[in-house]
């Protein structure tokens, strides 16, 4: 309770152009208050903007007309109060005020940073803010004004021919009109209330929206799916990667062991033929050092050629030239054979090792 009165103090004396508690207050012939340097501003201004009118000023809540302009005194009661209420905890702005952005409906009446407006007046054509529509609440003369939700555009809520509220929707003309236009202009036209045409443009925009949201869970859904098939897209491709990369890396491991075994027999097979080929060669060595020595023989007995001596010397060389024809022929068999395997084994890389038929 203690709370809710604190917080109704803080309200009465807030100033209602700065909105801030009242400092050095006044109490102007009306009876509402104002801080003194923001009451003297707001009359300043108005004298700057006033060219040819009356010197006139108005209360900025009630607009109560004076006819001169009210002397300032400080009320000294108010500001004791004031400063009570400031030991106790007041608060520099109070705290249900709702400063105006960028996307609501600012008070018109307001000085500074602006609030909220709570209402507009179609016959004022202002927005107020709950404090500054107080008035149209207590005095009597602004019972009667129209109030409807907060609205930037306000003249397109009234007639600017009559000045009086759009009450009235001509469908053949298909704008909003006045209760005089409809004497008037629009006279024997297709109308209908308001209201009515707003509660019918209002169910067909439901309808509208249904449709859109409709398409749009429609969309959301084929989204989603299209989602899903990149997604399948993605894993596929991936997994194939995957795998070629498995079979690449099987296949060089296979090619090589492939070339590993064929290294292996070509080098197995160049043992076997050099050994063969050395062994060869050892006997053709043996073979020419015996024939060097018979040469020497032979050269012995032509010192001493006679008849038995010539017989004998025709049967060593004849011997002589067999042994080197069959040396020869067995020197180049295999040579042959192995020349004939190594174009098999290039010709057919595939092909077992086994295949190849050792010569003899």
């Amino acid at each position: 309770m203690l709370r809710r009165k604190t917080k109704m103090s803080q309200n009465s004396i807030s100033c209602s152009i700065c909105l801030d508690p009242l400092k050095d207050p006044v109490t102007i012939p009306c009876g509402h208050s104002y801080c003194m340097n923001c009451i003297k501003t707001h009359w300043d201004e108005e004298d700057q903007r006033r060219i040819f009118t009356l010197e006139v000023y108005a209360c900025p809540q009630c607009k109560k007309i004076f006819l001169t302009r009210p002397d300032l005194e400080k009320d000294i009661m108010l500001a004791e109060l004031v400063e009570e209420l400031k030991k106790t905890g007041l608060q520099a702005a109070p705290a249900d005020h709702c400063y105006a952005g960028p996307e609501d409906v600012a008070c018109d009446v307001c000085t500074g940073r602006k609030l909220k407006a709570t209402k507009s007046c179609l016959v004022c054509l202002v927005s107020y803010c709950k404090i500054h529509l107080q008035h149209h609440y207590d005095v009597a003369q602004f019972k009667k004004h129209k109030l409807v939700e907060p609205s930037k555009n306000l003249q397109q809520l009234v007639c600017s021919r009559h000045d009086e509220e759009f009450k009235i929707f001509c469908r053949t003309d298909q704008q909003s009109i006045c209760y005089l236009c409809l004497m008037d202009e629009h006279k024997g036209h297709e109308t209908v209330p308001a209201a009515a045409e707003r509660a019918e443009k209002q169910k067909e925009l439901e309808v509208s929206r249904q449709q859109i949201q409709q398409k749009i869970q429609d969309g959301e859904k084929d989204v989603k799916l299209l989602q899903q098939e990149v997604e399948a897209i993605n894993g596929s491709a991936d997994k194939a990667v995957e795998d070629i990369g498995k079979i690449f890396i099987e296949l060089t491991r296979l090619i090589l062991k492939r070339s590993y075994d064929v290294k292996q027999q070509i080098r197995s097979q160049q043992e076997t033929e050099v050994s063969r080929v050395k062994e060869l060669q050892e006997k053709l060595e043996q073979e020419i050092t015996e024939l060097k020595r018979k040469d020497g023989e032979l050269e012995q007995i032509g010192v001493y050629l006679d008849h038995r001596a010539g017989i004998l010397s025709f049967y060593s060389v004849s011997k002589t030239r067999t042994l080197l024809h069959r040396v020869q022929t067995t020197f180049t068999q295999p040579l042959y054979a192995g020349i004939r395997f190594y174009q098999n084994l290039f010709s057919n890389p595939g092909g077992d090792s086994a295949e190849f038929v050792k010569p003899k």
